[in-house]
């Protein structure tokens, strides 16, 4: 064909049906189809009615809930009719999966592209899905640019549905006619998905993962993440930006309540960025000529080094299983057409190499029937997505976690006390076992307490961000520098006598606890897993009489400044809450700040000295 042939005349000249499209390819090509939610249903329909006349043709796709039996053909003729290559780098353990796990080519989606671009894996026939054409006779990819648009540009021959439903994408998203041989004209109602389903395990995490990002942040949302949890987590924040794999009706959301931005990013800085788009009919027309709104393929969104430009970067992913030592398993969801884990490890990576960056992984400690913890000892028969070198942040709905520059020892401690307390025993016998925790190594009462997050708050000390929270297993070495950083005279009045030594058998007491019989309280500055630990409020109960014990200790810096007002009203709270009937203290006559500490209480307060010791107790029903 002359190459002044005018565009709009290319347009009709190569019009055809379906049929006649699938008719041209060849034995033993290689046909890639466009990905997710972008997927030309009427020419995928049309291969698989076709199929019987094939001879040894592969297809290449991303892993794919099917909507039509592409891979029942393959197995039917024993591949000799097609085969299937999905890129997917999950595990293969659910059932629908591991039947055909035979097809899977485990890879980075930034990577992908790469393949098809330098011929490397050559593509033959790109059936695709797009836009019409505009007055300039350019069409739009639409919700799949990710690796499609590499596949479109590198096939020998190139098959597009054109569907008046298929939305206008901006960013670089665009074919020109001219880069497009065939053409098949038909209107049908691009795939979706419904909400995912809400659990009250994910509301919790939620809750917990707002408290770990910041005003400003740069989110990668995956998909997986329910609904309720990711408003829960972000429908407060301020000033946000997206640059994510999946653009999702949930991030929609948060852009019409203003809490998306993009005015911080600091790199491409005014729009969402993304790949692909996976949701409702109402997120496609949002999407349609959106100038906030930019696409883009995935060996740039998904590369590692251009997500780390982004400021505050924070990847939220969804996990299937992790292990003691924080490997991680992760898989497609039943419920979804396409598995965002292929591009989880791109994000990670480049989240925590982003100034303030975080990567964060979630799951519910258990499976949906409860009967099975999601925290195991050590993934067996399962791929490792997520390798422990790269994993950070962990949270289920008992906890969070930040594994990163921690031991093993560190790391099983810290895993077992955000599983679900009915496995930590198994769980703690099985470290054992393996060698992670040394013999002495004992998880007491806090082997069943449950982490109380409503009592987490953050406050200003002097200008400096405070965090007041229940104490951790995980806390056990920063309560011991705490102590060892105390001044002779706070040693003493905490301890009532001289002490040099603060070993592990005395501490865990401190930091190994129940949360309702014995609380620790503690203040920290300081990142996340890696806070100082600057003030301790201890709670222990006399079943006997039913009243808590509580002492303090904060350090020297931080002295007469409310801390300790602000630890004992914590733990005044949670001895109420938890139905003691009072609090009692001991020190010395001459610990005056420790008598008006407690006296500001209000309640009534009985003192009591036998000579020694001062006793100040209250009763919870005798307020002033």
């Amino acid at each position: 064909m002359p190459l002044s042939t005018y565009w709009a005349d290319k347009y009709v000249e190569n019009r055809r049906t379906a049929k006649e499209a699938i008719a041209l390819i060849k034995p033993a090509q290689r046909v890639f189809i466009g990905s997710s939610c972008g997927e030309p249903q009427h020419l995928v329909r049309a291969l698989s009615e076709a199929s019987n006349y094939f001879k040894d043709i592969e297809i290449n796709r991303l892993l794919t809930m099917e909507t039509a039996p592409l891979t029942l053909i393959a197995n039917k003729t024993r591949d000799q009719s097609l085969n299937i290559r999905s890129f997917y780098l999950g595990s293969a353990k659910p059932q629908a999966i591991a039947r055909n796990k035979r097809f899977i080519t485990p890879i980075n989606l930034s990577a992908v592209p790469r393949l098809f671009k330098s011929r490397l894996l050559p593509i033959h026939v790109a059936l695709i899905q797009v836009s019409p054409p505009d007055d300039f006779g350019w069409v739009s990819l639409g919700v799949s640019v990710d690796i499609t648009l590499a596949a479109a540009l590198s096939a020998d021959l190139v098959i597009a549905q054109v569907n008046a439903r298929m939305p206008r994408v901006l960013g670089q998203s665009f074919l020109h006619v001219n880069d497009v041989d065939v053409f098949v004209e038909l209107d049908e109602s691009l795939l979706s998905i419904g909400e995912t389903p809400e659990l009250n395990a994910a509301n919790d995490i939620g809750r917990l993962i707002a408290r770990l990002i910041e005003d400003g942040s740069t989110m990668e949302i995956g998909l997986g993440a329910t609904h309720q949890a990711t408003l829960l987590a972000l429908a407060h924040k301020n000033d946000l930006g997206i640059h994510t794999q999946n653009m999702t009706n949930d991030i929609m959301h948060l852009f019409s309540r203003g809490v998306i931005t993009n005015r911080k990013k600091g790199f491409n800085e005014g729009k969402m960025v993304a790949a692909s788009a996976i949701g409702t009919e109402e997120l496609y027309e949002f999407l349609n000529d959106n100038p906030a709104i930019e696409f883009h393929p995935s060996d740039y969104v998904n590369d590692p080094a251009v997500i780390s430009r982004h400021n505050k970067m924070v990847s939220m992913s969804v996990a299937m299983i992790v292990d003691l030592t924080g490997q991680v398993a992760a898989d497609a969801l039943p419920y979804n057409h396409f598995s965002g884990v292929t591009g989880m490890l791109d994000f990670m990576r480049g989240a925590v190499q982003s100034n303030g960056g975080k990567s964060i992984l979630m799951l519910p400690a258990t499976d949906l029937q409860g009967k099975k913890s999601r925290i195991v000892p050590q993934l067996v028969d399962v791929a490792v997505v997520v390798p422990r070198g790269d994993v950070h942040y962990v949270v289920t709905e008992y906890g969070a976690v930040n594994l990163f520059g921690k031991s093993l020892q560190e790391r099983a401690m810290a895993m077992i006390s955000i599983a679900h307390p009915e496995f930590r025993d198994e769980l703690f016998y099985e470290a054992k076992k393996m060698g992670l925790l040394s013999a002495e190594r004992t998880l007491n009462e806090s082997i069943h307490g449950v982490y109380p997050i409503h009592l987490e708050e953050s406050v200003q000390i002097g200008g400096e961000a405070v965090t007041i929270r229940p104490a951790k297993p995980v806390d056990e070495r920063r309560i011991q520098e705490h102590f060892y950083s105390l001044d002779k005279d706070d040693v003493v009045a905490r301890f009532f006598h001289e002490k040099t030594s603060f070993v592990h058998d005395e501490v865990k007491g401190v930091s190994l606890i129940d949360y309702i019989k014995d609380l620790t309280i503690v203040a920290v500055v300081g990142e996340f897993g890696f806070g100082r630990v600057i003030g301790i409020g201890e709670c222990l109960i006399d079943p006997a009489s039913n009243e808590a014990e509580i002492a303090f200790s904060i350090s020297k810096p931080y002295q007469k400044k409310g801390l300790g007002k602000l630890l004992l009203d914590k733990l005044a709270f949670a001895a109420r809450e938890n139905g003691t009937s009072g609090l009692i203290a001991y020190t010395s006559a001459q610990n005056r700040g420790m008598i008006k500490l407690f006296k500001s209480l209000p309640y009534k307060i009985d003192s009591f000295f036998d000579g020694e010791m001062l006793k100040l107790s209250c009763k919870f029903d005798q307020s002033i």
